[in-house]
């Protein structure tokens, strides 16, 4: 079970960009090229660290029929903050496999994916179906996309938990071809989730003057809905040495009066016939949840409460460099190209009222705030045909 948001979320970028790779498909109406991709990915931050393989197939079946399919493994250990607080490090393993079809009908592609994820203490089952549809002589594609999830969460050491939450999200693009060297879309995601959504180990504390810390815990209580609402524009340009710059903007806000606002700049540059380099800068900032306190003043205080500190006012600042380094061809497969890229991000951490509770020396309420680094590494293998 993820007690580790930040951490799991950022070891999910690799994961995003496979999807991001898949997601390629519903652009535009052509089917995505061949590939096949080996990579290996590690976090480390915070007192986590997180890292696993993961396998991705793209292949045309047909001129109208394209599979795909992935295979994800997370095995995370350590002990973030939240479990030295509470309770012993721990080393847990996921598995996440990923199906999808693609079909090309005239100038729509239609997509539908499935995907399953297992820890020892939660599953999860996805499915979703999109269409994207080029209009316009291609200038512009319109596409939608309706997924549902069906997760089930139990709890180590406690046969008798069981809960379930129940996901959905809608998705709407307009992606539009503005000059012949500049890209500019709109993505508007739309989730409503409903069930068992805070983790079953996490606990909130508050003021006891019997205990030896000024503080006791009890268990963390969530509303049972969350809705969200999503808008993200992105603006891709061309530049004329074949270089390329992109600024994604997003907002985001729930019912759980959570605002988050993001920005990230990406330059990419091609260095001879070889190597393309990357570097990015994304800043990340949000409010807190309106039931989240890092020390409630007594036992049972609202009727809702939290303190995971994902859902607490934070921000955090990544760097980002890659390079990718196209290999020569194979003489024994000569139809294929086969390309080799590492990446690295580094992320700073900023947390405006969640405190170090692991300074015992502090008066309670008043430890330093929470702050960390973690850095990001990912390498692929990837082959063209």
């Amino acid at each position: 079970m993820a007690v580790i948001k930040a951490g799991s979320s950022l070891v999910l970028m690799p994961l995003l960009i496979l999807v991001v790779l898949t997601a390629c498909s519903v652009s535009a109406a052509v089917l995505p090229q061949d590939r096949a991709d080996i990579m290996y990915h590690r976090y480390e931050g915070g007192g986590v660290s997180i890292d696993g393989p993961a396998l991705m197939l793209r292949k045309k079946a047909s001129d109208t029929l394209a599979l795909s399919a992935y295979y994800y493994v997370d095995t995370v250990s350590g002990a973030s903050i939240d479990v030295v607080a509470t309770a012993s490090a721990y080393t847990e393993k996921r598995n996440e496999a990923r199906f999808g079809i693609d079909y090309l009908a005239g100038d729509s592609i239609i997509s539908i994916n499935y995907a399953q994820s297992d820890e020892n203490d939660y599953n999860a089952k996805s499915m979703s179906f999109g269409i994207a549809h080029d209009t316009f002589g291609g200038m512009t594609t319109l596409s939608m996309e309706a997924g549902m999830g069906d997760d089930d969460v139990s709890r180590n050491g406690d046969d008798s938990f069981k809960a379930n939450v129940r996901r959905f999200n809608y998705k709407l693009g307009w992606s539009q071809i503005l000059s012949s060297n500049w890209i500019s879309a709109i993505n508007l995601q739309l989730d409503q989730d409903e069930g068992f959504l805070n983790n079953p180990y996490r606990s909130v504390r508050y003021r006891d003057a019997s205990q030896a810390l000024g503080y006791g815990y009890q268990s963390e209580i969530y509303p049972a809905t969350r809705n969200a609402v999503a808008v993200a524009l992105v603006n891709k340009v061309y530049l004329p040495y074949r270089a390329a710059v992109t600024l994604n903007l997003r907002h985001y806000q729930d019912s759980w009066d959570i605002r988050a606002f993001d920005a990230e700049l990406e330059y990419v540059h091609p260095l001879g016939a070889n190597w393309i380099l990357e570097a990015k800068a994304r800043f990340y900032s949000q409010n807190q949840a309106d039931f989240y306190q890092d020390l409630f003043e007594f036992k049972d205080q609202q009727n809702y409460m939290a303190r995971d500190k994902e859902l607490s006012e934070f921000s955090n600042l990544t760097i980002g460099l890659g390079a990718s380094y196209q290999l020569a061809a194979w003489s024994f497969w000569p139809q294929v190209a086969p390309e080799v890229t590492l990446q690295w991000d580094h992320i700073r951490f900023d947390y405006a009222n969640f405190r170090n509770v692991t300074v015992t020396s502090a008066e309670a309420g008043l430890e330093p705030l929470y702050q960390f680094d973690a850095n990001v590494f990912r390498a692929f293998f990837s082959l063209y045909f």
